[in-house]
């Protein structure tokens, strides 16, 4: 069951952000976003030697990978501290994630880094859960669990090595991090699927629209005897 503290308030029922659409959390996501196709550059670039991508641009790919990986760590934590939590950046910033992450998984797998199965994977689970978050938002937002951030951090580091040019055994060994990584991607993404039905089934609005229904159904029963006996 979930508990008053996994589900935030209903967004429907809160006023309006009076925070600035220009500001620094909303600046740090549009970065995020602006840096992928420089990210995607890098890393798929050609060495002009060999067939296969360029040491020096992984290297640097990775650089850019974890610089935005930390925009995404502190947008948010920003935000909520100052008050300046955004239409825009509730909106822009899971859209930038997944921008990122996709990009590094379609490019390490176009590389034949990675299989193309964990790459599916990995999008199937993260577009699947942001619709469930549009699905559920009239309802409540449910709060990032402590799986769900392990699995970033997890899946944030998988990928960082797989960018990597590494040999030998950090190159053997990166493999079982990515295969904890989609662990944690599957059984994080069916624990947001029960969290979001349930939610939709207990959430305040939820329960009002219940209650509504339960007063209409005698009310509506009676109305229609009546008319009945009227027309007797």
């Amino acid at each position: 069951m979930i508990s008053v503290t996994d589900v935030a308030p209903d967004p429907a029922a809160t006023p309006p952000s009076s925070a600035k659409l220009v500001n620094l959390p909303n600046a740090l996501t549009v970065l995020r976003l602006a840096v992928v196709p420089v990210f995607a550059v890098l890393l798929l670039q050609d060495d002009g030697l060999n067939a296969g991508p360029s040491d020096a641009g992984r290297y640097w790919a990775t650089l850019v990978f974890g610089l935005a990986i930390l925009t995404d760590r502190y947008d948010g934590m920003i935000a909520r501290r100052t008050g300046q939590v955004t239409e825009f950046g509730k909106l822009a910033d899971p859209i930038a994630d997944k921008a990122l992450t996709g990009t590094a998984l379609i490019g390490l797998s176009i590389l034949a880094l990675l299989p193309w199965w964990v790459t599916l994977v990995i999008l199937v689970r993260e577009i699947g859960v942001t619709l469930l978050r549009f699905w559920v938002i009239r309802h409540g937002v449910i709060a990032a669990s402590r799986g769900g951030k392990a699995k970033t951090v997890v899946q944030s580091l998988a990928i960082g090595l797989y960018i990597l040019p590494l040999t030998g055994v950090p190159a053997s060994g990166r493999w079982w991090v990515m295969a904890a990584a989609v662990l944690l991607t599957v059984i994080t993404g069916l624990d947001y699927v029960y969290r979001a039905l349930t939610l939709r089934q207990t959430s305040a609005r939820a329960m009002r629209a219940a209650a509504a229904r339960r007063a209409a159904g005698p009310a509506a029963g009676g109305a229609s005897g009546a008319r009945t006996d009227t027309a007797a």
